[in-house]
């Protein structure tokens, strides 16, 4: 009986031995949409975002926020327009209409009589208002439409102070019996074009939130790198200045610093003066976020390990740890330039910040100072609108850079 049970494994052993193996199942591959944050099966595009570096992670996880791609796209169209001003301006800065003063914004019109014809505007006629004690203008509809002109010759300008030039991108209409008006945003108490002035005076606000930011970016980092990689009394002397600037109102200490800009300054250097005022103020987040961070990572292993090495503390810290969380600086920094904006903004408002003939949307908010002013001629005020969009969006954008930049997201 043993001998037959025997046999019989014997045999089946040979069988299997004979059989030929089945193929092993194909490897299988999730098609659907890739997500980054499964893992059950990795696939090639998930394999891929695994194996990104820092900065492709982060801008694969900023592209999730839309609202931030939506106001960094914002923000580059600004930015851009800043580099070509005097051709998209359909005045020059300081061209002025005697005859039409606070011109309250004109439509812009495509149909005349039930007929295409394209943009155009309509001439003005002017009454004064003796009770209200102001223009009136009204548009003639009966006369002909007056079409807007494109990619034309207009006042001359130097571009950039430097190129001399006179091509427009948009230009007021004109004919054989002369040149019409056109101030898509109104005009000022001496005839000024408000969109033109709206378009120079955002080389100067936006410009200043990026040449401050970046004083504000070294001195933090500069501070911050100290007190967080020495430690000590290093790092107590930094804490208390830091604690004694924000303890101060921000308001107060820009006016007292920029009243004591000499009056005899000539308005490039006042320019400069408040900048530097501005990142002189702001560092104090910036360093403390550094010192922060800086406080963790010296006693990572990669930071022993370069000082065991006879790396110095200045290459330590901007080549081994700086790098390691520039992201969070970065964003940091995004979300620190509309204080700036904001605070050239409010001290040119007040009187004491950029001036003529220099232009920023503080100084033409300056104008509608008064109540009186404001009631009558409301459009002075809309050099608010770009200030209220470009605040918003640095800090949308911040608020993704923040998250994305985030490695526990």
């Amino acid at each position: 009986m043993n001998q037959r049970v025997e046999s019989a494994s014997s045999e089946a052993s040979r069988s299997q031995s004979v059989r030929p193996e089945s193929p092993p199942p194909a490897h299988y591959v999730s098609t659907a949409p890739f997500d980054p944050l499964s893992v059950e099966v990795v696939s090639a595009a998930q394999e891929k975002f695994y194996m990104a570096s820092q900065w492709r992670m982060i801008w694969l996880r900023l592209r999730r926020h839309r609202l931030a791609v939506i106001s960094g796209f914002v923000l580059v169209l600004m930015y851009a327009a800043i580099l070509v001003v005097e051709f998209l301006a359909p005045y020059g800065l300081n061209s002025r209409h005697v005859d039409h003063i606070y011109v309250p914004p004109q439509r812009v019109h495509l149909f005349h009589q039930g007929r295409f014809i394209g943009p155009f505007v309509y001439d003005l006629d002017y009454h004064l208002d003796m009770r209200k004690m102001r223009r009136v203008y009204t548009a003639k509809t009966e006369a002909s439409p007056r079409p807007i002109r494109f990619f034309c010759r207009g006042d001359p300008y130097r571009f950039w102070g430097v190129l001399p030039g006179d091509i427009h991108l948009v230009c007021p209409p004109k004919d054989a019996t002369g040149e019409a008006p056109m101030f898509l945003l109104g005009s000022d108490r001496l005839g000024r074009d408000m969109l033109s002035r709206i378009l120079y005076g955002m080389r100067i606000s936006l410009t200043i939130g990026l040449i401050g930011i970046s004083v504000s970016f070294v001195l933090g980092m500069l501070f911050g790198g100290l007190a967080g990689y020495y430690g000590g009394w290093v790092d107590d002397l930094v804490q208390r200045m830091i604690e004694m600037l924000r303890s101060i109102p921000h308001l107060p200490l820009w006016l007292a610093l920029a009243a004591i800009l000499p009056v005899t300054w000539s308005p490039l250097l006042v320019y400069f003066g408040i900048t530097i005022i501005l990142g002189l103020i702001d560092w104090t987040g910036l360093a403390r976020a550094v010192r922060s961070r800086l406080l963790s990572l010296r006693e990572e292993d990669f930071a022993i390990a370069a000082k065991l090495m006879g790396a110095s503390p200045q290459r330590i810290i901007f080549r081994h740890l700086m790098p390691s969380f520039m992201s969070h600086l970065i964003a940091s920094a995004t979300l620190a330039i509309p204080g700036m904006i904001l605070g050239e903004t409010a001290l040119s408002f007040l009187g004491l910040g950029i001036r003529a003939p220099i232009t920023s949307w503080g100084v033409l908010l300056n104008e509608a100072q008064s109540v009186n002013v404001v009631v009558l001629y409301p459009w002075l005020m809309l050099p608010m609108v770009p200030v209220i969009i470009v605040v918003l969006a640095f800090n949308f954008l911040g608020d993704g850079l923040r998250d994305a930049a985030d490695p526990y997201r």
